[in-house]
């Protein structure tokens, strides 16, 4: 256990992961918040039927709230952009946290559907919009580009834990409650709390400056800001990263409908359905995530070629349950492809961010580029979750979900081909061919000094 614990905080450079005590506690902070401020998303994995019952919603109904969600998130990730290099994430993830936990703590004392989808506006504005990019912009810059897989592998294997531990409250709390839909609206109000808590705690802890060469005039920040966006968004490896994280989330959209799965076809009680969603969800962030980056080195040359492998996996694992009977008895298999398929969309989540820093980009301007990627990876939050809840409610029964499937086969051979171009333009030298660029910039804003790191900044 510890040999293992010390490959996944050692670099590639057989240096520590991070480079101070501070970045350690701020990480921890961040894996935090990262996940708390996700309560809703967090309980839709083991708990979808029960919050269909509490919101009094259909399936369809259920796709158009995360529908409404993803586009709003959308908008503000493009719109927000230029604040993420632009402000320190102290601002922009403590004042998120307060509002996104006061906003969480009443979304279990309504059955409007109208307010639920104000609601849902709110959670997009506060946890999502410009918060969401400065936690993920923030973990870019805890270690080198060198070890970004390991990195983001170790912020998604943390929020499985955290993740783990809000489920099993949950859990307790209904069971407590004589399983009734007491426990889950207590849940939303303790999350909610605890957002609130981490927004007081993020604004002491985390860092109060930016990486900008020009911080100190405000005219300059802004010139270099505009000109790493127009130069880092040109970049086709910036948006052939963003395309293959697209395919991997059109997969993860399908997830809460493996506990319908269940519940529609193999009529399995409430409480083991339950059990199944954490261990798929949660158990597959802490068993597979949280070593990702440790393995997409080792065996597939970086994330990006992990990805591609994941896709493939992903393609192979839903034709498995588009040809598995519907019989009674199949449940046992049926469950164990779809935690496979959840174990595999993990273990691809853990790596979708991790490129941006693989191809060097650098941490003054990766918080505005990783802003507008997020708008392509969170993209099918617009449409598929509805897509996919629409489509069971069309065709109810097997039919629903082996159109459902068939889809996810597609998604995955689509998605390896775009993972493999990602990979060869990796390979083939991006990293120089942005520092050039980058170095262009510099000069024609006379711009002088090494690119300051959050090492520098903690010391």
């Amino acid at each position: 256990m510890n040999n293992t614990l010390a490959l996944l905080m050692t670099g590639k450079d057989g240096k520590p992961l991070f480079a101070t005590r501070r970045i350690v506690y701020n990480f921890a902070l961040l894996v935090m918040c990262s996940q708390f401020a996700f309560a809703v998303l967090a309980m839709k994995g083991a708990f979808l039927p029960q919050l269909l019952e509490l919101w009094q919603i259909s399936k369809t109904q259920f796709g158009l709230l995360m529908s409404i969600y993803g586009i709003c998130h959308n908008i503000l990730y493009v719109g927000l952009s230029w604040a993420q290099d632009r402000f320190a994430p102290r601002l922009l993830i403590s004042a998120n946290l307060v509002m996104g936990g006061i906003t969480t703590f009443f979304l279990g004392q309504t059955s409007d559907f109208a307010t639920l989808c104000f609601l849902f506006v709110m959670l997009a504005l506060w946890c999502e919009g410009a918060f969401w990019p400065a936690v993920i912009a923030s973990v870019r810059k805890s270690t080198s580009d060198s070890n970004q897989a390991k990195i983001f592998g170790l912020l998604e294997g943390g929020r499985g834990c955290v993740e783990l531990a809000q489920n099993a409250l949950t859990v307790a709390l209904y069971a407590a409650l004589g399983y009734s839909l007491l426990g889950l609206e207590v849940a939303f109000m303790v999350n909610g709390v605890i957002l609130m808590v981490l927004g007081v705690m993020s604004w002491f802890m985390l860092p109060s400056d930016t990486l900008l060469k020009s911080r100190n005039d405000s005219a300059s920040a802004n010139r270099e800001v505009k000109a790493g966006m127009l130069t880092t968004l040109t970049q086709p490896e910036v948006w052939l990263a963003g395309l293959t994280g697209f395919m991997i989330y059109v997969a993860y959209t399908t997830m809460p409908y493996f506990l319908t799965y269940l519940d529609d076809l193999f009529l399995l009680p409430a409480v083991a359905i339950s059990i199944f969603g954490i261990a798929s969800t949660s158990g597959g962030r802490i068993t597979i995530a949280l070593p990702a980056g440790f393995i997409a080195d080792r065996f597939f040359g970086g994330p990006s070629g992990a990805m591609r492998f994941g896709l493939g996996l992903t393609a192979a694992l839903s034709l498995g349950m588009v040809l598995l009977p519907t019989d009674t008895g199949n449940y046992v298999p049926a469950m164990a492809m779809m935690i496979g398929l959840a174990f595999t969309f993990f273990f691809m989540r853990a790596l979708y961010f991790a490129p941006f820093g693989e191809m060097g980009l650098p941490p003054r301007f990766s918080g505005s580029v990783i802003a507008v990627a997020s708008f392509v990876i969170y993209l099918p939050a617009t449409f598929a979750y509805g897509v996919f809840g629409a489509l069971l409610d069309a065709r109810p029964g097997a039919e629903g979900y082996q159109l459902m499937f068939g889809g996810l086969v597609a998604v995955g051979v689509v998605g390896m081909l775009v993972a493999t171009l990602l990979k060869r333009r990796i390979d083939g030298g991006a990293a120089e061919r942005i520092s050039a660029r980058v170095s262009a910039i510099d000069a024609k804003l006379g711009l002088m000094g090494d690119e300051r790191t959050l090492a520098d900044e903690s010391r």
